[in-house]
Order: structure tokens, then sequence, then C-alpha cells
């Protein structure tokens, strides 16, 4: 699994349980809006960064980010 997803899980509830040599994930009290919440989120971040780094683009990447957030229904 993405590290940074892995992060993301665990902080909505989920955690590591190792059986043998395999890693699962438990998720009992697992908030999935949470974490959905944070993917939206974290995407938006990145389109606003890359977005403040490439000058001239006509606020391209703003544009994206926001639709993505409104798509999800979050604030932009």
């Amino acid at each position: 699994m993405n590290q940074h997803i892995e992060q993301l899980a665990l902080t909505c509830g989920a955690w590591n349980q190792v059986y043998g040599n395999r890693n699962f994930m438990i998720d009992e009290h697992f908030d999935i809006e949470k974490f959905a919440e944070l993917i939206v989120a974290d995407c938006y971040q990145k389109l606003i960064d890359m977005d403040q780094q490439v000058k001239g683009s006509h606020n391209y990447y703003k544009h994206a980010a926001i639709q993505i957030r409104l798509h999800f229904g979050l604030e932009p």
C-alpha cells in the first residue's frame, strides 16, 4: 500500500495487523468519510502547490483543484 494513503487511513481509525508474513488493514472504527475527505484535500493541496509553481498557467491547476473539491461536495 502507498505509505501516504496508509498514513491517511491510520489517521481515520484504521490500524495495521500483521499475521505471519501478511499485513492487513483493520477497520473496526474506520471513518471512511473522513478518509475520502483527506484524500480529496490532499489532491486539492497538491494542485494548489502546482499552480503556485507554474507561473502564467492561467490558474489551470487552481481551477482543477476547486472543481475536484466541488465534485466531491467539499468547500473550495
